[in-house]
């Protein structure tokens, strides 16, 4: 029988000596959750506000993912020769609840946009253009860690050419929310536009109407696709659905993942006219995609934010939380706060300067409070969407002390 593990102390000195450090880690030990609460080994409590990176959508043990685990014992997976009612009802209620006419699931985030970057490619040879094979993404952007999205990832730490090179072809950049930038990038070859609509990695950056607009318009002239990667950003994080429902631009193709399986890896591509008819059978597939428990857990998932009023619950919550990041932190530390900005429940405090946003995480770290910083100096915030007013006072508080003890001003 296996041992497990009585403390932190004991889990990490083991971790110390087996489990690969391509992650720096927090010294704590997640053990077990309830809603935006998690306890470590040590039974200590946590307000978790990082959310899994945007993955714990309903929280930790919300009684539907139960559920939805135990309906789902009896069958695992099965291959996608056959069928599975789970997989079939997530499509449904994606496209009933979207602009999209096929659903194609995959693993994760990176994968779901491998399978966008490969159907824009099939789908240009598919209307007599060999030669577009060019992708134009976001400076600043994040699309995965496999060699084809981290190029297509607007940061050189990502797609680093001195440990991965050579890179694959096909990638160019553009400045988010810049068209003119995206139009200098333009030629012959390129066969769609690919970006966030909030930018999550690249420090919580929505894009403009504008922007989205344009490109929607570029694409059309072109005859193009454009691409939204809504890995952070769909699934309900920002009240609707999909993120772009928000400004009524609609893509050709969309990613999703994180949220959509509340803990359980899932992505899915979502796509419409043509692009939907584009990937064939032996074009592209995997052995896990799709599967029951994944899917069913997914539908969980969109039938509690779909139908249980999560989506009006997030945006309220999320208005609450920008104004009190405003009225405590950037009115009362107007030197270190640049900008408070988000949509929804994904939400990010810009700092004056790179240092002090990872001494505030470890600062509310001591205080029970669990955030993160990207972008070297933007406070990002992507929790449970469950998450109530009470807990977004509790963070806000724990940032005020935080910067307060450090001197900010």
């Amino acid at each position: 029988m296996i041992k497990k593990f009585q403390s932190n102390a004991e889990a990490i000195a083991a971790a110390d000596q087996y489990l690969y450090g391509n992650h720096a880690r927090m010294p704590i030990v997640m053990d077990k959750g309830d809603g935006c609460w998690v306890w470590d080994l040590d039974g200590h409590k946590y307000l978790d506000f990082v959310g899994g990176i945007a993955v714990n959508g309903l929280g930790h043990n919300h009684p539907a993912v139960v559920k939805a685990l135990v309906d789902h014992a009896s069958m695992l997976h099965c291959s996608n020769y056959y069928y599975n009612p789970s997989a079939i009802q997530v499509c449904k209620m994606i496209v009933e609840n979207s602009c999209f006419e096929k659903v194609l699931f995959a693993n994760s985030g990176a994968e779901a946009n491998e399978g966008q970057i490969k159907l824009a490619r099939k789908y240009a040879v598919d209307h007599g253009h060999p030669e577009r094979y060019v992708v134009i993404s976001m400076l600043k952007s994040f699309h995965g860690r496999t060699l084809a999205t981290a190029t297509a990832t607007g940061q050189e730490i990502v797609h680093n050419p001195k440990w991965y090179s050579p890179l694959p072809e096909g990638f160019r950049y553009a400045e988010f929310n810049n068209l003119e930038s995206v139009k200098e990038q333009l030629d012959d070859k390129v066969c769609a536009i690919l970006t966030e609509p909030v930018q999550g990695e690249g420090g919580v950056r929505p894009a403009t109407q504008e922007f989205l607009q344009g490109l929607r318009d570029i694409c059309d002239e072109r005859g193009i696709l454009l691409m939204f990667d809504e890995v952070q950003v769909g699934s309900g994080r920002t009240g609707k659905l999909f993120a772009h429902q928000n400004y009524g631009v609609e893509p050709d193709t969309c990613s999703m993942a994180k949220a959509l399986g509340s803990g359980v890896p899932i992505g899915a591509v979502c796509a419409r006219g043509d692009a939907a008819k584009t990937l064939i059978p032996g074009t592209h597939g995997s052995t896990f995609a799709g599967g029951p428990l994944a899917c069913g857990l997914a539908e969980a998932t969109l039938d509690t934010m779909l139908n249980e009023g999560l989506l009006e619950h997030t945006v309220k919550t999320g208005e609450y939380f920008r104004a009190q990041l405003t009225e405590k932190l950037a009115k009362k530390y107007p030197n270190t706060v640049k900008e408070v900005r988000g949509m929804g429940m994904i939400n990010g405090v810009e700092l004056a300067n790179n240092d002090i946003g990872p001494q505030i995480v470890n600062k509310c770290f001591e205080r029970d409070v669990l955030i993160n910083c990207t972008a070297g100096c933007v406070l990002r915030f992507i929790p449970p969407l469950v998450a109530t007013q009470d807990e977004v006072d509790i963070v806000v508080k724990a940032i005020d002390d935080s910067m307060a003890e450090l001197g900010c001003n």
